[in-house]
């Protein structure tokens, strides 16, 4: 009588891709957080930039990003692929890398950023849809934990190495960023051995579906939608990882250690992210995201408010945290909330918005930072996770609201009601 119980219990396993992409992402994030964890302070030490520009770099960099990610995703629904777009854009960000050691000016840096950045969108839409083509839905929490945790292995091992280097050559930030360029190479050679495409339409549909069109998109419906809307006032509220650089820096930290910045921030992200994405799996999303707020909100006001180099590396400390609970769960609801054939293109969509999103908060951020100062910057942070709980909240109620509604059309057709801890 306990056999079936058993076999109703036991989940499949990460699949082998998926594992495959985290360690493609963990060697990229080597590669990218050796330069992100130093650039804001060669931009302003090195070449002279201000803080308005160090924000207006990184939000446009991150909003290019987004825009690709737009196109890119459509086009991997389109052509009924992924890898090959997934490819092309780890190759592109790993051959940017050299081009930030040969910047003499604020204007090469925004062009290797741009180059990065591009080479971010090509691939992150289809690398998200593929995770959740090849993984079962009752453990798709879990399957981006898995590849977020291995992501933010890679975003404190780099900061890391880049704190040795800065050591044994003596804070040369130049040699630093040339060194990044061998785990940008293990990355692209990671996709190409271990990277498995697989065809893409229903879970356990065979054959290539037919080509996408544009008049496709009008699928997507208003819960996807109105994933996308927290997603944006997420994005608002939680800027550029540049500005926690920038923020230790000014409470003590010498240059040589800056890079402890991030690592202190991945570090939190990386144990948190498959225990939160396992609990995506099991709890409502709606519990989850306003967890995942009430520690920015603390976050943003330890920034603010908190003296000293503890304050400001306890606020960096919880927004890994927050990081953590929202990050995988976020790339979760997209996929559900989308059809198969259209995870491409969701995820272009999404990201598109959250870009535009933090181009409009870094330069805010940057701005408040110069003309008020840093507290100024985390306060108005603070806001917009009070801003985003609310939409939560009121999002949550709308639709347990239409769940009540006995109508037909009060709840998709065929739910069954064990599914519904899924949805917003």
């Amino acid at each position: 009588m306990h056999a079936p119980a058993q076999d109703t219990d036991k989940r499949p396993s990460i699949p082998r891709t998926v594992w495959a992409l985290g360690f493609v992402s963990l060697f990229m994030d080597i590669s990218s957080e050796m330069i992100h964890a130093l650039l804001p302070l060669f931009l302003t030490a090195t070449l002279g930039a201000s803080v308005a520009v160090v924000g207006l770099i990184e939000g446009v960099g991150e909003s290019t990003s987004a825009i690709v990610k737009v196109f890119s995703g459509y086009l991997s629904d389109r052509i009924g692929r992924r890898k090959p777009l997934i490819l092309i854009g780890y190759g592109l960000g790993a051959a940017s890398k050299p081009f930030f050691a040969l910047a003499g000016a604020p204007a090469m840096v925004f062009a290797a950023r741009f180059a990065d950045r591009i080479g971010k969108g090509i691939r992150g839409a289809p690398r998200d849809a593929l995770v959740a083509d090849v993984t079962p839905p009752s453990i798709r929490g879990r399957a981006y934990g898995v590849r977020q945790a291995l992501d933010t292995v890679g975003g404190f091992l780099g900061p890391l190495l880049a704190i040795a280097l800065m050591a044994l050559f003596a804070d040369d930030m130049r040699t630093v960023f040339w060194f990044a360029l061998i785990p940008g190479a293990l990355a692209v050679a990671c996709v190409i051995l271990g990277v498995e495409d697989r065809a893409i339409g229903e879970e356990g549909a065979t054959g290539r579906p037919p080509p996408v069109r544009l008049a496709d998109l009008r699928q997507l419906d208003g819960t996807f939608w109105g994933v996308v809307a927290i997603g944006v006032v997420f994005t608002l509220a939680r800027f550029s990882e540049a500005f926690l650089v920038l923020k230790a820096h000014d409470e003590g930290l010498p240059l040589a250690l800056a890079p402890l910045v991030l690592v202190a921030m991945n570090v939190v992200y990386s144990l948190g992210a498959y225990p939160a994405g396992a609990w995506s799996d099991q709890a409502s999303p709606t519990r989850l995201l306003l967890v995942g707020l009430a520690v920015l909100i603390g976050a943003d006001l330890m920034l603010a408010f908190a003296p000293g180099l503890w304050g400001a590396f306890l606020g960096i400390a919880l927004w890994g945290a927050h990081m953590a609970l929202t990050q995988g769960l976020l790339a979760k609801l997209v996929a559900q909330h989308a059809p198969a054939t259209l995870r491409g293109s969701a995820f272009g969509l999404f990201n598109l918005a959250t870009g535009v999103a933090m181009l409009v908060a870094s330069v805010v951020a940057g701005v408040l930072w110069e003309r008020i100062g840093s507290a100024a910057t985390f306060a108005a942070g603070a806001g917009f996770a009070v801003l985003a709980a609310l939409l939560v909240t009121v999002s949550a109620l709308t639709r347990r609201a239409g769940r009540d509604d006995p109508s037909p059309g009060s709840r998709r057709d065929g739910e069954p009601p064990s599914r519904r801890h899924g949805r917003l």
